[in-house]
This record gives structure tokens, sequence and C-alpha cells, in this order.
């Protein structure tokens, strides 16, 4: 048997357990992935509370995760790119990355190096790959002034390294005690709250090109307001902004790739990008792994480990 974290019905934290299940057989190319570590994301709270059963509806007993990194157990048919004993990074679509043994298609996989640690390398498929998409999608480049909502939050600090990399001009949106952190990574920090539209004015006299909104509560309808092109507009939460404005929704799904996993890990390898750990939690602790995130206020990610 294996340990993996199961919910029966849709609710809070308390749905959530860790039970014993039958370890899985890796098919035809696919991997059998003992994990080190897997990390946790705002979505998958919206998905076990039922929030997105439209969208994304979820069959009983439901696992949990995406984001995982660990060690190859067994290979199945196929497979020759991989070997037992490989170290991995990668991810899965069947909501199972929170488990001590997960199946993965040897196409969602690449190594680990050996200097990502294994906290950072769990944590990085989901927050990394919608961050990537997103700053791909603003088309931000040399000369333009880019502004990232949730600046500090899982995707946001790593959306504003990115962005930053192209030459433009980062501006952070984030609690002040995260204003340190932003200007170490070379980011404009304006804080939340009343005002916010004029301190960004202050901050981009000359105006704004590009808008990343990571969290939501009308940050498109002020990208807007300050004349940002509807196309240079991306938001990862705000779907009916997109269907009513036009705005763009380039996340997960469009950045997912193991070629876009090795290129974010080789930059971590290089340290050119830096992946921020809030918290660390034993699988047994899953619940308060998810307590914590659901508050809303840590900088960066908070992961599983095995």
């Amino acid at each position: 048997m294996s340990r993996a974290v199961r919910f029966q019905e849709y609710g809070g934290v308390d749905v959530l357990a860790v039970v014993d299940v039958d370890p899985p057989v890796p098919g035809p190319g696919q991997l059998l992935v003992r994990v080190k570590a897997a990390g946790i994301n705002p979505g998958e709270s919206k998905i076990r509370e039922g929030l997105l059963h439209e969208r994304w509806p979820t069959t009983f007993p439901s696992g949990q995760g995406s984001d995982l990194a660990g060690v190859v157990e067994r290979a199945g048919d196929g497979v020759d790119e991989f070997a037992v004993g490989d170290e991995v990074i990668g991810y899965t679509d069947n909501r199972a990355s929170q488990a001590e043994l997960v199946l993965v298609d040897a196409e969602n996989v690449t190594r680990r190096p050996s200097n990502v640690s294994w906290e950072v390398a769990g944590s990085l498929f989901v927050a990394g790959a919608t961050a990537y998409a997103a700053v791909r999608a603003v088309a931000a480049g040399p000369g333009d002034t880019v502004v990232v909502a949730g600046a500090a939050g899982g995707v946001g600090s790593i959306a504003v390294q990115l962005a930053a990399r192209t030459a433009a001009t980062v501006i952070g949106l984030a609690r002040a005690a995260n204003h340190e952190w932003l200007r170490a990574h070379g980011v404009l920090p304006v804080a939340y709250g009343d005002g916010v539209a004029q301190r960004i004015r202050a901050a981009a006299p000359d105006g704004v090109d590009a808008f990343i909104d990571t969290i939501g509560g009308g940050y498109v309808e002020l990208a807007l307001e300050f004349g940002v092109a509807p196309d240079r507009i991306d938001t990862i939460v705000d779907f009916a902004a997109v269907e009513k404005l036009g705005v763009k929704a380039e996340g997960n799904a469009a950045g997912a790739s193991a070629q876009t996993l090795a290129e974010l890990a080789g930059l971590i390898a290089d340290g050119a990008l830096e992946i921020p750990i809030a918290r660390v939690y034993p699988l047994d602790q899953v619940r308060d792994a998810y307590r914590e995130l659901e508050q809303g206020h840590t900088r960066g990610k908070i992961v599983l480990t095995l």
C-alpha cells in the first residue's frame, strides 16, 4: 500500500484525509514516481470546495494536486528516456500528485538539476507554467511597463521575475511586508488598498503597457482604465472579465509542458530565478497546509514533503 490525499465530498479542509491506496502500475509511456515533494495551489482549494464544479467537475473519491518532484520507481513500456532512480520534476493532470507514488506521463517530466531543491522542484509546475504563460501572453519586452497584481504570491513572485528578465519595467502590487523582497528582485513595489491607482500612476508616469492579474477583484477594469489594450491584459482568475471585456486568460494550460519545466528549472539552477518557499509541511499535515494557503498571505509557495 501507499499513502495518498483523498476527499469524498466537496467541502473545507476537513474533508481531506491521507489514506492507504493500492500502488498504481505504469502503463505504456508512463512513469511511476516516488514523490519527494508536491506543491499546493489555490485552484485545488476551489476545486475541493466545489466552486469550479461547472468548469472542472470532480469524481469521488478524488485525489489532489498536479505539481511533483521525485524519483522514478518504475518505467512503463516504451519509455526509453528515463530509468529507475532518475530524479525528475513533472506534473499530472489527474489530480494525484499529493501521494507517495504517482503515475506520470513520461512526456510531462524533465530531469531535476542537482542544485534545485526538492521543495522548489516539487512546487514548480503550476505556478511556474502559469507565470510563464502570463508573461508571454502580455508580450512583455524592453521599454514596457508591466504591472503584476499579486506580485508576491505563488504565481506573481515568478511572473515579476520573468517579466523583469524581458527588460521591462515591472511594478508589483503587494503588501508592504513584501516590498523589500520585490525591490531585491528588480521590481518597483506598490501597496494595495485605497489609492492604488494613484500610486501606480506615480510609479509609472509614462503609463502602463501591460497588466497581469493573479488575484481578481477588479484589476482587469483598472488596467483598462489605464489604457492598457485588452490583448495585453492577462488574468488567471477573473473569467467573467475575460468573457465581458475580451482580455486574455492564458495560464497553466497555455504554459504546460516539460519544455517549460526544463527552462524554468535551468533558470533556477543558474541562480537567475528564485521560487520563494513560504512553508513546508509533511503530507500528513495537508489540512494545515491548505489552511495557511487559504489565508492568502504567504510569499511564494507552500509545499508538502514525503
